[in-house]
């Protein structure tokens, strides 16, 4: 049976895409602002450095770095040894002078709660752009979706840490429980508003009340 027009008209899948790429963009916009100042005041900062920085994109997009896994290979040439991070050179310097190949276990734990950070804002990204509670699930487990497949690529590697499986599917969870609370509570408070009458109204109901009630002679 073809679908009817009212299905179709109600499918838009321009406003889909943009909505699918602003929830994927705020996201790591949110990540982008949190991330690097609280790597840079409480992370380890010889390794970091030597990783690329706390701005560095792989601090956003390597499943490894939540993980605590080695993202940089040493290359020892001479007295240098040559940082790579993503599949690409990022530092150089003397081992003993820059990093001592430790890694640093503060890092995941940092980059694992600016990640339910973002999830909490994804909530009133959720609530604002979206609106919808059916769709809530949708958009979040989408955006998940997108980012494992983000960070396989970054990576060259299928996340296979059982710590970052559960920070985000564990902020997913709670995206979505909040967030679909949140939409249903305004749709219901929207749905009870009572539309004050006015008094020429009631007296025009009470005119058409009265015209059907029976006369008594």
């Amino acid at each position: 049976m073809a679908p009817s027009k009212t299905t179709l008209s109600n499918w838009d899948p321009i406003l889909l895409l943009s909505q699918i790429f602003a929830m994927q963009a705020l996201h790591y916009i949110t990540l982008s602002f949190i991330i690097p100042p609280l790597l840079a005041a409480f992370a380890e900062p010889s390794s970091l450095r030597y990783e690329g920085g706390a701005a560095n994109v792989g601090m956003v997009m390597d499943w490894r770095q939540m993980a605590g896994r080695p993202t940089v290979i040493g290359m020892p040439i001479g007295e240098r040894w040559w940082a790579w991070s993503g599949g690409r050179k990022v530092g150089y310097g003397v081992k003993d002078d820059q990093w001592d190949g430790s890694l640093d276990p503060i890092r995941g734990w940092i980059i694992a709660f600016c990640w339910i950070v973002a999830c909490s804002a994804d909530i009133f990204y959720l609530y604002k752009l979206i609106r919808r509670p059916r769709l809530i699930l949708d958009f979040a487990l989408t955006l998940v979706f997108i980012h494992l497949v983000l960070t396989t690529y970054y990576s060259a590697a299928i996340p296979t840490s059982l710590f970052f499986w559960l920070v985000v599917l564990g902020g997913a969870i709670m995206t979505i429980i909040v967030a679909e609370q949140l939409c249903v509570k305004r749709e219901m408070s929207e749905g009870l508003n009572v539309i004050s009458l006015r008094p020429e109204d009631v007296q025009v109901e009470e005119m058409e009340m009265g015209g059907l009630l029976p006369r008594i002679d």
